[in-house]
């Protein structure tokens, strides 16, 4: 247990990193689409880890007695949110960037976890921050974690979703009609 949690949070960060760096948008005028959701996006995640890491090593905010469980349950959570995350990538291929950016031979995707969500990989990096919350074992850093940066999501999905509206128009409109944006069946 004392390993995984490290090896999980340095594949976490490695693969983001290597996503920032390698799946960015080539076009600059597709790019522009994004509204600096990405800078906003990046900015929030930093300051609440940051913030959640201090109150996580504080005592202040501690479920104390349910550390072993609440550490499992976030390691748990990260790794499925890792692989929901990746799941989603995979099947969007070469249309997956990290800003928001439509292609001009871009086509919607609904096969898969698309079939039922329209942001599957928000959804698993957002599993994966609830579980980082939830690893220290502290209701101030889940919260300062958690809910900062699912702000910056939902920010950002509606900036993503106005994009391909523009793009696709009533297609969009159309398979937003029966897929949910985060929670199947719910949101």
């Amino acid at each position: 247990m004392k390993m995984l949690m490290p090896v999980t949070y340095a594949l976490w960060i490695i693969s983001e990193i290597v996503l920032a760096v390698v799946k960015r948008s080539r076009d600059s005028a597709e790019s522009d689409k994004d509204k600096s959701s990405l800078k906003i996006l990046w900015s929030t995640i930093v300051v609440s880890i940051v913030i959640g890491v201090y109150f996580g090593m504080k005592r202040f905010g501690h479920f104390d007695g349910y550390e072993r469980v609440l550490s499992l349950t976030g390691l748990f959570l990260i790794l499925i949110g890792l692989v929901v995350r990746w799941v989603a990538i995979l099947t969007l291929r070469r249309y997956f960037t990290v800003d928001v950016a439509i292609s001009k031979d871009h086509v919607i995707i609904d096969k898969g976890l698309y079939k039922y969500i329209r942001h599957p990989a928000y959804l698993g990096a957002l599993l994966s921050f609830l579980g980082l919350g939830l690893a220290f074992s502290n209701w101030i850093s889940l919260l300062v974690i958690f809910a900062p940066i699912t702000a910056a999501f939902l920010y950002r999905i509606g900036i993503e979703e106005t994009a391909l509206v523009g793009a696709f128009g009533n297609k969009y409109l159309d398979y937003s009609r029966y897929t949910k944006r985060l929670l199947p069946g719910i949101y």
